[in-house]
């Protein structure tokens, strides 16, 4: 089975962990993944669903390796055609990060940036730090610097952070704001906390989200778990800022890459081919600002 239309990965990382540092992989349940990962392998794997282009996002290299990781996929883009675009790695809270962020910006593949800073009060072993970063004022800061390096922002956080970010993104219209993974919405603890923050920031129209991490939500890997979710989502935000990305090779630690974009498809096909588009590639085009003609 192929991509019914022009495909856009939106979220995709890769590796090399003899040029960068990857505290995050050195985790017994990353072993899986933990090698090298490079765009041959990404190739390999996507090969039967063409990707026309890929937005490669921070993939939790050190904080003080985010310019080391930007110049090395530069690189890699000139030598292999891939990443399209890069999504960086900037703490927000930083003393430097305006200084920080004007570097990226200046890169000509940086879009955007990505600051892990999933916390949830139940889980600190799924926490990045032991506070809600959208809440704190040194990181606010950081966030309204943004728009003004013309940067969007990737957010990838669980569902009691999501209200916060709702007020953050309410201040700063002028900054493109990605949430990854559908919201990590957590079924086992019911998705009210995840409904009202989801529902809060679609009805900002600077506000999209991925189709994505749909592994995190049911694992072993199940299609009918998140069906009802990946529609809700649909339906709140709109298929023009809904865009379905790989997420790999994180993802693969629940199922392979045929898997996951047959089960997305299988979801998909029901809608006009016009929503499908926009999904499949549309809307990744045009918050990323790839300027393809699909």
């Amino acid at each position: 089975m192929s991509a019914p239309h022009a495909f856009v990965d939106a979220h995709l990382h890769l590796w090399d962990r003899g040029q960068l540092r990857y505290p995050w992989l050195e985790a017994a349940e990353t072993a899986a993944i933990a090698g090298g990962y490079g765009v041959p392998d990404y190739c390999a794997e996507a090969a039967g669903w063409r990707p026309v282009a890929a937005v490669h996002v921070d993939a939790g290299a050190h904080p003080e390796d985010g310019e080391a990781e930007t110049l090395w996929l530069e690189g890699e883009a000139i030598r292999r055609g891939l990443p399209t675009a890069i999504v960086a790695r900037v703490e927000l809270h930083d003393a430097e990060v305006d200084a920080r962020l004007a570097w990226q910006a200046a890169r000509p593949l940086v879009r955007g940036i990505r600051h892990l800073i999933n916390w949830h009060p139940a889980d600190p072993g799924g926490s990045a730090y032991p506070d809600d970063l959208t809440r704190d004022a040194a990181w606010q800061r950081g966030y309204a610097r943004l728009g003004d390096h013309g940067l969007s922002f990737d957010f990838h956080g669980h569902p009691p952070q999501l209200a916060g970010l709702a007020a953050l993104a309410e201040r700063h219209p002028g900054t493109p704001l990605a949430i990854n993974h559908l919201g990590l919405p957590r079924p086992a603890e019911g998705l009210a906390t995840w409904r009202v923050g989801m529902r809060a920031l679609a009805a900002m129209p600077h506000v999209a989200v991925k189709l994505s991490g749909a592994g995190f939500i049911a694992s072993p890997f199940d299609p009918a778990a998140f069906a009802d979710i990946v529609a809700e989502v649909i339906d709140v935000f709109g298929p023009d800022r809904v865009m379905i990305a790989t997420n790999f090779p994180t993802d693969r630690l629940f199922a392979s890459m045929d898997a996951t974009l047959t089960a997305y498809r299988a979801l998909l096909d029901p809608l006009p081919a016009a929503a499908q588009r926009a999904i499949w590639g549309g809307t990744a085009n045009c918050f990323y600002r790839l300027g393809l003609k699909l």
